[in-house]
């Protein structure tokens, strides 16, 4: 079990949540999406990393993860790779929101004396280890309804930034173990 909303048990099945400071509505475009689905495959490919179900919201990710030995390693990779990477993106892409981000991820980053200049990512995961077929049935579903939920689509399969195709025997953008 884990405990204080620690990862104590670095091989167990666990439902966290990444959730982007000030909850500023990032993963509105395809390009910061891409990039999280493109390092969600490379930690699943390289790192060991098995990702059992996932959603990108507008402003947070929720995951079912698993690891070979270490996943709060492969989960600190992954959100400091991804937050220079949507950064650099910020600053190199047309984005008319660009300086009103900066400002808000610099602000917290400045804030922060583990941080260098911006800060994207809240530090807190909240990973519940998930011990019971009850507590996986709930949070699988949780995740694929989340954006019928917030009404980005009608149906959980339809859309794409989601696990839930591939729990319908289609590939999805992500590299995905059912349960």
């Amino acid at each position: 079990m884990s405990g204080g909303y620690q990862i104590n048990n670095q091989q167990g099945l666990f439902f966290v949540t990444f959730s982007v400071i000030n909850w500023v509505d990032i993963f509105t475009r395809k390009i910061y999406k891409d990039i999280i689905t493109e390092n969600l495959n490379h930690c699943s490919r390289t790192k060991g990393l098995k990702i059992h179900a996932w959603v990108i919201m507008s402003n947070h990710l929720h995951l079912i993860l698993s690891h070979e030995n270490n996943l709060s390693g492969t989960i600190r990779d992954f959100k400091g790779y991804t937050s220079k990477m949507i950064i650099r993106a910020i600053k190199e892409q047309p984005e008319s929101r660009r300086e009103w981000m900066l400002f808000q991820f610099s602000l917290h980053g400045k804030m922060n004396r583990r941080n260098e200049d911006y800060q994207f990512w809240t530090h807190d995961n909240h990973p519940i280890e998930l011990c019971s077929n009850e507590m996986i049935d709930q949070r699988l579903n949780y995740v694929h309804e989340n954006p019928v939920r917030a009404g980005f689509s009608v149906e959980s399969i339809y859309y794409p930034y989601s696990s839930a195709m591939d729990y319908a025997n289609q590939k999805g953008l992500v590299d995905v173990v059912t349960i």
